[in-house]
C-alpha cells in the first residue's frame, strides 16, 4: 500500500502575516524618552555677541570643572557638596524682598516696580499705536514688559538679575560625564529651590506641584520663572587641564 506524503506548509502567507506585524510595530511602537536635565534651550539672540563682550566679570559666577573632575569655582577649588549652596547666594541678589537688600551688590540687581514697568508698557503701547507698521520693532520688549508686570501682580515688586549677572560653566575635554550631571544637577537644584521657596511662601505649594495644564498656575509658573530665570551659560568643553 502506498504511503500518502505528508502535506507541506505554506510559509509563504506566514512571511507576509509576519512583515505586516513588523511594519504594525514599527509605525505603532513609542520610543523611551532618556531621563536627563530638561533644559529649554534660549533662542539665537542676534545680539549675543555684543552682550557677552559686555559681561562683567563680577557679575559672572564662574564655574570651572577641571580633567580630574576638580571644581574651581570663582578662582577657588571647592567640593561638588557646596555648589548648590553657592549659587543660591549669587542667585539670591534677585528675587521678592520682605525687606531693602544692602546697597553693595546693586550691579547685579535690577528693581522692577510697578509704577516702572507700567510706564514702560503705556510706552510701548503708544508707540505701536502710533506707528502700526512698525509694531514688529516693540513687540518683543512689550511682551518682556507685560511678564514683568504679571510676576508683579502674582508677589509684588522684585529685583531682578542684571542683564549680565549669569551663571558660567566650563568643563574640561576629559571630565567625567558623572562629574558634569552632578554640576548640572547642583546648579539646577539651586534655581528650583529658590523657585519653591517663593511659592510655598505665596501659595503653599512648591513649585514642581504646580500644574502646567491648569492656566492659572502655568501663569504663577512663568511669573515664578520671571523672578528665578534659569541665568546658566555653558560653554563648549576645552582644555583647562588637571
Amino acid at each position: 500500500m502506498a504511503r500518502r506524503e505528508l502535506q507541506e506548509i505554506n510559509a509563504g502567507s506566514m512571511a507576509d502575516i509576519a512583515f505586516l506585524l513588523l511594519i504594525f510595530f514599527l509605525v505603532t511602537t513609542t520610543m523611551d524618552q532618556d531621563t536627563g536635565i530638561m533644559r529649554q534651550l534660549p533662542p539665537l539672540d542676534e545680539e549675543q555677541e555684543e552682550i557677552t563682550e559686555t559681561v562683567k566679570e563680577r557679575n559672572v559666577y564662574e564655574v570651572l570643572v577641571n580633567a580630574n573632575d576638580q571644581l574651581l569655582v570663582e578662582g577657588e577649588p571647592m567640593d561638588i557638596s557646596e555648589l548648590k549652596e553657592g549659587a543660591i547666594e549669587f542667585l539670591t541678589n534677585s528675587g521678592v524682598f520682605s525687606e531693602e537688600p544692602a546697597e553693595e551688590d546693586l550691579t547685579l540687581r535690577v528693581p522692577v516696580s510697578k509704577q516702572a514697568v507700567t510706564q514702560k508698557i503705556a510706552e510701548l503701547k503708544g508707540k505701536i499705536e502710533q506707528f502700526p507698521d512698525r509694531k514688529s520693532e516693540w513687540e518683543g520688549e512689550l511682551r518682556q514688559f507685560e511678564a514683568k508686570l504679571d510676576a508683579i501682580n502674582f508677589f509684588g515688586n522684585y529685583r531682578e538679575l542684571g542683564p549680565s549677572a549669569v551663571i558660567s560653566l566650563q568643563n574640561d575635554n576629559g571630565t567625567s560625564y558623572d562629574m558634569y550631571l552632578q554640576v548640572q544637577n547642583e546648579l539646577t537644584s539651586a534655581v528650583n529651590e529658590l523657585r519653591d521657596e517663593l511659592t510655598l511662601k505665596f501659595y503653599n505649594k512648591s513649585y514642581l506641584e504646580l500644574d502646567d495644564k491648569d492656566p492659572y498656575e502655568r501663569r504663577i509658573i512663568k511669573a515664578v520663572r520671571q523672578v528665578y530665570p534659569q541665568r546658566i551659560s555653558e560653554a563648549e568643553p576645552k582644555e583647562i587641564g588637571g
